[in-house]
C-alpha cells in the first residue's frame, strides 16, 4: 500500500464506500469535524510522515498520536514527526500491530489527530517506571489538569489517554496511581508492544521514543465522548487456583499444586508442549474483581513451566476458564451500541493482541478488519489495556468521540 489511507466522516452524513477508498488511496484528507485518523507504512519514515501530514490536513492540531509498527526507524519517525506537525504535542507508542482506516495493519504508523478547534489537551510523561514516584506523578497529572481547565472552560467533556511500556511489568501500580489523581475523569489506554516478541516496547514524548516510561494525554473536548471496555469472553466452569507465584514479575509456577504449564494444560486435555500464543487467545483464564469477571492473559510458557501473565497475578487467587463467543458477531454488536444515541465519527482503541492472535487464528481477521473500518476505529494492538484505574487484557478498549451539538439557535 502506498501513501496514507484516511478514514471517512460521518459528521455530514454516510460517504459511499467507494467515494471514501478513492479518496483515501489518493492520500487525500477526507472532511471530517473531530477525530482524524490515517495510516501509511513505515518502511520509509519520510515517506509515511509526509503522507500522514498531507492526509490529516493542514487545520491546526491540539495532539498527534502515532501507533508505530516495531519495525520503523523510531529515531526518524519520533524526529520527522515532530518537526512534520510542529505546534502539537506529538505523542505515541510501538505496537503489536497497528489498526489504520482499513482495519488491522502490519508494519504501518497509524495516526490520531485531534483538531485543535475542538480539542484541548496537555500531556504528562512519567519516567523511570522501574522506580516510580508515585506523588510526584499525580502532582504533575493534577497540575496538567488544572492547566486543561483554564486553556479549554467552555468544555465539560473530558478524558485521559494513556500509553505505557507493555514490557515495564508496571501497569497496575501506574493507572492506580493515575486514577486516583485524576478523579474521576474517564482513563483509558493500551499497553506498547514489540509485535510478538516481547523484547522491548517505547513511548514517543518530545521527539524521543523512551523504554520504561509512560505518556498520559488529557483532553478536552466540545465533541460528546465514551470511555468503553468490552470483551467477547465468558467464564466456563472450569476453576483452578494459583498455588505458587511470584507476583512482581507476574509468574505462576504452580496451579492446583501442580507445575503451572502442565496443570493448565491437562485442564485443556492438550500436552504441554502445545501450547502456544493460540493456545492463551483460545483459553485465556479471569478472575472475578468487583462483581465482574476480568481476564488474566497468559502470555508464555518459560522454560522451566512456569506461566508468565500478562496481568498482575498472586497466591490464592481462583482462577476460571474462559470461553469466547462468536468474536465477529460480538465486535459489530458491541460498536453498534455505541450508537444508541447517534453513531460516532471516530474511535480511538486499544485492542489486545490476543484478540487479533485468536481472529488469526479461527480466520474472521477480514470480516473484523470491515468492522473496525467501517466503525473509523485506528489504534493499536496492546500488551495490555487500562480502564480507569484497572488493567485488564484481551479487550477492546477505548473513547468514541461524537460530533458536538450545535449549539442552540
Amino acid at each position: 500500500m502506498d501513501g496514507a489511507q484516511c478514514a471517512g466522516t460521518r459528521a455530514d452524513g454516510p460517504r459511499p464506500d467507494h467515494v471514501r477508498d478513492a479518496r483515501a488511496a489518493a492520500g487525500q484528507a477526507l472532511p471530517r469535524r473531530d477525530l482524524l485518523s490515517a495510516a501509511a507504512p513505515a518502511s520509509d519514515p519520510a515517506a509515511a510522515i509526509a503522507a500522514l501530514r498531507a492526509a490529516l490536513g493542514e487545520a491546526p492540531l491540539a495532539l498527534v498520536a502515532l501507533f508505530v509498527s516495531p519495525q520503523a526507524d523510531l529515531e526518524a519517525v519520533a524526529r520527522l514527526a515532530a518537526d512534520a506537525f510542529a505546534g502539537a504535542p506529538v505523542i505515541g507508542c510501538t505496537t503489536a500491530g497497528e489498526i489504520g482506516p482499513a482495519g488491522y495493519a502490519d508494519g504501518m504508523i497509524a495516526a490520531a489527530a485531534f483538531p485543535a478547534a475542538l480539542f484541548s489537551a496537555q500531556v504528562c510523561f512519567v519516567a523511570d517506571l522501574s522506580g516510580l514516584d508515585r506523588v510526584g506523578a499525580a502532582e504533575k497529572v493534577q497540575g496538567r489538569r488544572a492547566a486543561l481547565r483554564a486553556a479549554a472552560p467552555e468544555w465539560s467533556n473530558e478524558f485521559a489517554f494513556l500509553m505505557v511500556d507493555g514490557m515495564s511489568l508496571m501497569e497496575e501500580q501506574l493507572v492506580a496511581t493515575l486514577a486516583a489523581a485524576l478523579d474521576g475523569v474517564p482513563l483509558f489506554g493500551g499497553s506498547a508492544g514489540d509485535a510478538l516478541d516481547f523484547g522491548r516496547a517505547f513511548v514517543l514524548h518530545e521527539r524521543r521514543f523512551h523504554a520504561d516510561a509512560a505518556v498520559l494525554a488529557l483532553i478536552r473536548t466540545a465533541c460528546r465522548v465514551q470511555v468503553f471496555n468490552f470483551d467477547n469472553l465468558r467464564p466456563a466452569e472450569a476453576r483452578m487456583v494459583v498455588t505458587e507465584a511470584d507476583p512482581e514479575r507476574r509468574l505462576v509456577r504452580e496451579i492446583n499444586g501442580e507445575p503451572a504449564a502442565r496443570e493448565y494444560a491437562r485442564l485443556l486435555g492438550m500436552d504441554p508442549a502445545q501450547l502456544s500464543p493460540f493456545t492463551f487467545s483460545a483459553h485465556p483464564v479471569m478472575v472475578r474483581v468487583g462483581g465482574r469477571h476480568h481476564v488474566r492473559a497468559i502470555q508464555k510458557v518459560e522454560p522451566n513451566g512456569d506461566l508468565t501473565f500478562f496481568c498482575a497475578i498472586d497466591e490464592g487467587l481462583v482462577l476460571t476458564l474462559a470461553e469466547p463467543m462468536d468474536a465477529t458477531e460480538h465486535l459489530a454488536r458491541s460498536l453498534d451500541g455505541l450508537s444508541a444515541g447517534g453513531a460516532p465519527s471516530g474511535i480511538l482503541a486499544c485492542d489486545c493482541v490476543l484478540r487479533r492472535v485468536a481472529a488469526e487464528r479461527d480466520q474472521s481477521v477480514r470480516a473484523l478488519s470491515e468492522i473496525l473500518a467501517r466503525n473509523e476505529v485506528v489504534g493499536f494492538s496492546t500488551y495490555g489495556e487500562q480502564i480507569n484505574g484497572v488493567h485488564v487484557n484481551q479487550t477492546l478498549t477505548g473513547v468514541a468521540i461524537y460530533p458536538p451539538e450545535e449549539p442552540a439557535a
